[in-house]
């Protein structure tokens, strides 16, 4: 492979802090957890938007365009409130 079409590469701030945010995401409770999967899902459309904007292939735009759809995901899953328990669970 030509190495102007970089398939792997060091991750860049945004998708660290992605990592890292969505560790404690699942490692923390309560608005701990909350907020750090908001900064996570929030870092991972900001590295989306830049590998879309300036991705250095057509195969890393595409990871740009994947990661913006499940950034975007992520976000509704946090906006959407718990559902409530149904009456054959109570």
């Amino acid at each position: 492979m030509p190495r102007r079409y970089p398939i792997f590469q060091f991750p860049n701030p945004p998708l660290i802090t992605a990592m890292l945010a969505g560790a404690v995401a699942r490692t923390a409770h309560g608005p701990t957890a909350r907020g750090a999967a908001v900064i996570s899902a929030l870092a991972q459309l900001v590295w989306a938007y830049q590998e879309i904007t300036e991705g250095a292939n057509g195969f890393r735009r595409l990871l740009g365009v994947a990661g913006a759809a499940r950034g975007a995901a992520e976000l509704v899953r946090i906006a959407k409130p718990p559902s409530a328990p149904s009456l054959s669970q109570a």
